[in-house]
């Protein structure tokens, strides 16, 4: 392994992440030797010669690489988190002798959604969750164990909704894109997951209602703007990538993620880049 304590973020594109900026800031602040970097393989099997390689100590991977993620760490024996295998995600990978693989995209999205509100109960009425790839299934696994009960899986494509109903169980239900207006009837939560989505009817969301979206280019999305036309208390997606990179550090570095406001970092990047 190189001496050189480096890690990276993964994934295909990566120009836009701004991981390396939010772990530049706590390497800094905690005064520690190392370097997180953006790694872009362009296929699959690039990414799977990256990881042999023994250049990085770990890496977290973004899309389209979770599952070949999960993959790679299966075939290396690695140790695996519960949540990777409950999801079939990887989005971090801690390297060396004996591989780690997790994913700590539940725990980040969880801990934004706490920040917003911290006494938010799971239970009380339906979850939609648009998308169906890894970084739904780690949305999906987390408000099960948070204790939602009715969860609403909507995706364009139908049969990738239906996988994910029949995977986790009862209580879980399959929607197309076209029927998002009426999945969300009565919701009290609406995650998405995906890419950008047409902004749909949310009047019918119950009262109080809280929407995600995990994306964070743009900030506001066309789906944050309906939500607040609407009344709702809205979570953007910058608060759930620091909440996925605070475990990242700690199994990356060793080193809880010191106070420093990466978030106003990353607002200052992200008006700079317009």
């Amino acid at each position: 392994m190189n001496s050189v304590r480096t890690a990276a973020v993964v994934g295909l594109p990566i120009d836009h992440s701004l991981s390396p900026l939010i772990h530049t800031a706590w390497l800094q602040a905690a005064g520690l030797q190392g370097h997180y970097a953006a790694l872009a393989p362009n296929t699959s099997q690039a990414l799977v010669e990256l990881l042999d390689s023994g250049t990085l100590i770990g890496c977290n991977v973004t899309a389209p690489y979770k599952g070949d993620a999960y993959h790679w760490a299966l075939d290396r024996q690695a140790e695996m988190g519960a949540e990777a295998l409950r999801t079939g995600s990887v989005n971090l990978l801690i390297l060396g002798d004996r591989v780690r693989a997790e994913s700590t995209d539940g725990q980040g999205m969880i801990a934004a959604i706490r920040a917003r509100d911290p006494a938010h109960d799971f239970s009380w009425g339906p979850t939609v969750i648009v998308g169906a790839g890894g970084a739904a299934c780690a949305a999906l696994h987390a408000v099960q164990v948070e204790g939602s009960t009715d969860i609403r899986v909507v995706n364009r494509t139908l049969a990738r909704a239906e996988t994910l109903s029949q995977r986790f169980g009862p209580g879980v239900s399959a929607w197309s894109l076209d029927q998002l207006g009426s999945a969300v009837a009565g919701a009290s939560m609406l995650i998405n997951a995906a890419s950008q989505i047409a902004s749909p009817d949310l009047s019918a969301m119950a009262r109080g209602a809280l929407v995600m979206d995990m994306t964070y280019r743009p900030l506001q999305t066309p789906l944050l703007e309906a939500a607040q036309a609407s009344g709702l208390r809205t979570v953007d997606g910058l608060a759930m990538l620091i909440g996925q990179a605070r475990p990242s550090f700690l199994a990356l570095f060793g080193c809880e993620a010191p106070d420093v406001d990466v978030r106003s970092l990353c607002l200052r990047a992200l008006e700079q880049c317009g």
